[in-house]
């Protein structure tokens, strides 16, 4: 199925100049198009379309993956133990086995997905954590490697987020809505 995500303004990123009124064009897991959105609606009329305030940019990669998903406990609200990440003599008086590390990085994900992250740097080392991110569509970029994310360009991964002034209203990572911002 076709998708076209609009937004006022697209920042494609890399050395491409952003385009007001642009669109990205997605099919299947891939960007087929990047033009303005009223060429791809003429082009794709019965392309689904995904109208997003703000602009859509490649997404925002976290630099802290270890310390938020491996140092840090996402507590599940039924725990009653609050709603910020565990860190530090809190997290040392939890029982952490595999499975709730596994649980944490998963609500640890979809705070990330939440704020527009698409990647995080690693290395991440506990499998059940390393897991949750792999699933979760999130990809893990090794802290040597320069901290740039793959410009909108047609053949790449459709992997981007919208944001409404600062927030982040939607995150797509291969195509597939991850987060929306009712």
């Amino acid at each position: 199925m076709l998708t076209i995500h609009t937004a006022g303004l697209l920042v494609p990123g890399g050395e491409r100049p952003s385009l007001p009124g642009g669109a990205v064009l997605v099919e299947g897991r891939q960007i087929a198009a990047v033009e303005a959105y009223e060429e791809l609606a003429a082009a794709h009329p019965t392309a689904r379309v995904r109208r997003w305030p703000g602009r859509i940019t490649p997404g925002l990669l976290h630099p802290h993956g270890p310390e938020l998903l491996e140092q840090s406990y996402h507590p599940d609200p039924r725990e009653d133990l609050g709603d910020e990440p565990l860190i530090g003599e809190a997290l040392s008086a939890l029982s952490m086995t595999d499975a709730r590390w596994g649980a944490s990085a998963r609500r640890g994900v979809q705070r990330l997905l939440a704020q527009g992250t698409v990647a995080v740097v690693g290395p991440l080392r506990r499998p059940t954590v390393i897991d949750a991110v792999h699933r979760s569509g999130l990809r893990i970029q090794d802290a040597a490697t320069e901290a740039v994310l793959p410009a909108l360009v047609p053949g790449a991964d459709a992997t981007f987020a919208a944001f409404d002034t600062t927030e982040c209203v939607a995150t797509v990572i291969k195509g597939r809505l991850l987060h929306r911002r009712r």
